[in-house]
């Protein structure tokens, strides 16, 4: 297997647009296609809290997207499902999504990501972040904290996935 030469690609992470959804759909569409949601949760997402919706550029094009944002502990949201507000006492800090083409992938974009997000989080006094992993990405998560956390409230949301996604959570107060 070749290995491909990353040095000379830069990447950055930056603030979503608007102008930005039609490709973040695009992306989800190619990534996730067992994990539609309809472009009003995109949407919604951005206008709830636009700080934790971010475009992964590399060489000034799109190849990624990060959506996350405030919300409450153990009730992750279902799939295509809109929230309608942000809790006004959070939890946790969730991270909805997270899609990379492959030209991001092996940049650590990823690590630069969550390292922005755990920034986020302790800003808004949150002593964890949580996710709903999906895609067999589970131990890609636990290799950056995040553990799987068994609670009977949980499966009837993570169903709405499907039966192999887990409800995984980071413990970030003494980080």
């Amino acid at each position: 297997m070749q290995s491909r030469d990353t040095s000379n690609q830069q990447f950055c992470w930056r603030s979503m647009r608007e102008d930005d959804l039609a490709t973040v759909i695009a992306i989800a569409a190619r990534l996730h296609p067992t994990y539609p949601e309809d472009e009003q949760i995109y949407t919604e997402r951005l206008a709830l809290y636009p700080n934790g919706c971010l475009i992964l550029e590399v060489n000034c094009n799109a190849v990624g997207y990060a959506i996350s944002h405030p919300w409450l502990d153990r009730q992750a949201p279902a799939l295509n499902s809109l929230l309608q507000a942000l809790p006004t006492c959070p939890s946790t800090y969730y991270i909805h999504d997270v899609a990379l083409l492959p030209a991001a992938r092996g940049l650590g974009a990823v690590e630069q990501l969550l390292a922005n997000l755990l920034t986020a989080a302790q800003a808004h006094g949150l002593s964890t972040m949580s996710l709903t992993a999906v895609n067999n990405s589970h131990d890609f998560w636990a290799r950056h904290g995040f553990v799987a956390i068994d609670d009977p409230v949980l499966p009837e949301k993570m169903n709405s996935y499907d039966f192999a996604a887990r409800f995984l959570l980071k413990n970030i107060a003494a980080s």
